[in-house]
Formats: C-alpha cells, structure tokens, sequence
C-alpha cells in the first residue's frame, strides 16, 4: 500500500461574522470556508467529520458527525470539495481543529487531519 495513494489537501479560510454575533451576550459567530483535494491517486470518499472548537476560557466542544454540509463527496483524484459552515464561541478568539474520515475506492480507511486555526475577530488581538 503506497501512502501517497492517499493524501488529502485542506485548506481552510476562516471569517467573522459580526452580523450573526451578540456580543453583548459574548457569542461571536465565524464562518469558515474549506477546499478539500484530493492529491492521492485512489477514489476517496470523506465519511465524517470531528471538530475540536476552543474559546479564550478554554472550554472545549466536541462535534462529531456524518459528512458535511449534508454531503459525503467522492473525490477523484485531483478534485476539489468546497463548502461553507460556522461556529459560534464565547468570546472574540478561539480555535478549531479535527479530522476527516475517509474511505478509499479500495476499501482503505484513513484520517486526515485538520491543522488548527484561529477564530478571531478583527481588532481582538492588540
């Protein structure tokens, strides 16, 4: 089994969205946008995601569920996934990371992961 069958890009541009927060009750809304590709050479298909969200208090949600978006993309080799979602924490920084889960065309099961990134709104870090 050749591991480079099996590499799966994510790139991932996070936002703030003011209009979707309530900061006088201290919930800031982030929207983030993620470029799935798959680089490997086997059919790939992500099954589920894991989310680790952290806020400034370090208080800490798990989300764990089917697909994204509603969706779970087969990527050929050399395709792109695109989608759009949010989150919302308690306070203006925080932090997201996690995995993937797929399943290759051949039956070979791997996790990909999600390298941290900040929620951060603009102006709260001095």
């Amino acid at each position: 089994m050749n591991q480079a069958s099996y590499q799966i890009d994510v790139q991932i541009a996070a936002q703030y969205v003011p209009e979707q927060s309530d900061t006088a009750r201290n919930e800031y809304a982030f929207a983030y946008t993620v470029r799935i590709t798959n680089r490997g050479s086997v059919p790939s298909q992500l099954i589920s995601r894991h989310w680790i969200i952290e806020d400034q208090q370090q208080q800490v949600i798990e989300v764990n569920g089917l697909g994204v978006v509603g969706h779970q993309p087969l990527l050929q080799p050399g395709e792109t996934f695109e989608y759009t979602s949010g989150s919302r924490i308690h306070g203006p920084v925080g932090t997201m990371r996690g995995s993937y889960f797929f399943v290759a065309e051949d039956g070979h099961r791997f996790d990909v992961e999600i390298p941290q990134f900040a929620l951060c709104m603009p102006q709260a870090l001095h």
